[in-house]
């Protein structure tokens, strides 16, 4: 299918992602190409194969967005001191703007509210405002600025969500979920 093919039925793509638990597979089927494709500076499949071992011991959940066989995202989160830490969302350039970073989101928030934690956060690219706007709309408020925390050279955002085991954030899921927030 074209690039055009996959816009113009945008609407339909989701209901073919599938989100599945990352496997050190999958880091060779496509986690790394998006990965470089995503990042100036990208992970190596050592760091990424690091973190899949840490899965194991609880402190970590990775996930992929699959179109059939194809991987066409992936979301990470670290856990720590009973809260979520989104570490890294990325998608295939051609595949942007179809939900799926929405719907990989929508699952890490469904782990971390999962095993209770009262509040994630995340590191946003100054430059990278699309990425806020999707981060806004899980909840997510600025609070305050890391500098020069890419590369040496670009500040990052950092953002809190509170609030995730309450009735409101769960109805906001459901929002997302659905496609209507």
């Amino acid at each position: 299918m074209s690039v055009l093919e996959r816009f113009l039925r945008r609407d339909d793509v989701p209901e073919a992602i599938s989100i599945e638990r990352m496997r050190r597979a999958d880091l060779r089927k496509g986690v790394m190409e998006i990965e470089s494709a995503a990042y100036p500076r990208p992970w190596s499949r050592g760091v990424f194969a690091s973190e899949i071992e840490q899965v194991r011991s609880g402190s970590r959940a990775y996930l992929v967005a699959r179109h059939g066989r194809e991987i066409v995202g992936y979301a990470g989160l670290w856990f720590s001191a009973g809260e979520a830490h989104v570490t890294n969302v990325a998608v295939q350039p051609e595949w942007r703007r179809h939900r799926i970073a929405t719907r990989l989101l929508v699952a890490l928030a469904d782990e971390a509210r999962r095993r209770g934690c009262p509040a994630w956060t995340l590191e946003v690219r100054v430059s990278s405002t699309g990425a806020q706007e999707l981060y806004r709309k899980f909840g997510f408020v600025p609070a305050g600025v890391r500098q020069r925390y890419y590369e040496n050279t670009e500040d990052a955002i950092v953002m809190w969500c509170h609030d995730l085991q309450s009735d409101d954030y769960r109805a906001r899921l459901e929002e997302l979920r659905d496609g209507r927030h």
